[in-house]
């Protein structure tokens, strides 16, 4: 038997500091959409070799080559298929949210006059400071996505790359003869994947269960009541987006559906958010059983967290945030520091 290893304290100490400043560069030059596309590949190439390893006599490669290949490959079909579907949509996607937030401010400046008139005379003096305020701030997001077509494509690409080294660091190597920094390097990589896979992997299913439950209301429900919502597209893609940060997320995307309703009628607005408040609520469960007793992350942690990665990085900061937290927390407990 191969004696067990112990790594002196500046070893593991190196492999800390490697790490953070890793992540940090991660997200100090934008390339979380590919952290994340990494960790998907390696995910994604571990489960199909696992699966294919029980047809190996049949297949051509071994398993763990072919699940690597078809993770590499199969970005490019679905982009394909994408873009000779939807292409305008794909591609004007910032050029279209810019015309949503620009929707928006001007339903929050029209509000007054969106409201019955025993409401809208309830409203406090003060209020019309307030809409200006929003609105403004709807607009000057909406300038910045003026200039957001390049860097979008560029997200895209990134995450394809970083697709390919997830798929490719999945693969066995024959050697096992490895230094002790490498050691404890493959001791953080493999707890941030658990943190990725515990935390985002249920975050995933959760936002397609709100984005499926959505897109029935959309597109079937309101329209059988009479109502139909402009930006629909948007709107149920910016549900998945958002649905993606946990509580954070679910509250933008309930304003945002909510004031286009508003736009429609009260009546379209009072039953997206009736809707909306029933099925984040069985969310909520979903949240708390699945994400909450996995990571052992509590609410207010993870607001608090939420809050200030926004403040520093914007919405990238949301949705690095939960996965970061979860990690630390898990290096923190092995440490038993927590």
């Amino acid at each position: 038997m191969t004696p067990v290893q112990h790594e002196s304290p500046q070893v593991a100490a190196a492999s800390y500091v490697l790490v953070a400043l890793s992540l940090l560069m991660v997200m100090h030059f934008g390339l979380l959409a590919g952290l994340l596309s990494a960790c998907i590949g390696f995910l994604l190439t571990r489960w199909l070799a696992a699966h294919l390893g029980r047809f190996q006599r049949y297949l051509p490669l071994t398993a763990e080559n072919l699940a690597a290949a078809l993770v590499m490959l199969a970005p490019l079909v679905l982009l394909v298929i994408a873009l000779s579907r939807s292409r305008s949509y794909i591609i004007g996607a910032p050029l279209q949210y810019r015309e949503l937030l620009d929707f928006l401010a001007r339903t929050v400046l029209e509000l007054r006059e969106k409201l019955p008139p025993e409401i809208a005379s309830q409203l406090p003096d003060g209020a019309e400071e307030i809409q200006r305020a929003l609105a403004s701030y709807l607009g000057a997001k909406a300038g910045a996505l003026a200039s957001a077509g390049r860097a979008w494509l560029g997200g895209l690409l990134y995450a394809y790359v970083g697709g390919i080294v997830g798929a490719l660091a999945a693969l066995g190597h024959g050697s096992s003869a490895r230094g002790p920094l490498i050691r404890q390097l493959a001791i953080r990589v493999t707890r941030l994947g658990d943190a990725f896979r515990q935390i985002v992997a249920a975050q995933f299913w959760i936002a397609a269960f709100n984005t499926s439950l959505t897109a029935i209301f959309l597109l079937l429900v309101l329209p059988l009541w009479g109502m139909k919502l402009p930006y629909t597209a948007m709107l149920i893609t910016l549900t998945f987006v958002g649905g993606l940060i946990p509580i954070v997320g679910n509250l933008i995307c309930n304003s945002v559906i909510t004031l286009v309703g508003l736009s429609v009628s009260p009546y379209a607005a009072a039953a997206c958010l009736g809707f909306l408040i029933m099925i984040h609520k069985a969310e909520y469960v979903i949240n708390a059983k699945v994400v909450g007793q996995r990571t052992h992350i509590r609410v207010w942690e993870l607001l608090a967290v939420l809050f200030v990665a926004e403040a520093v990085y914007g919405p990238t900061g949301l949705v690095a945030a939960p996965l970061f937290y979860a990690y630390a927390k898990k290096e923190l407990d092995a440490a038993r520091l927590i």
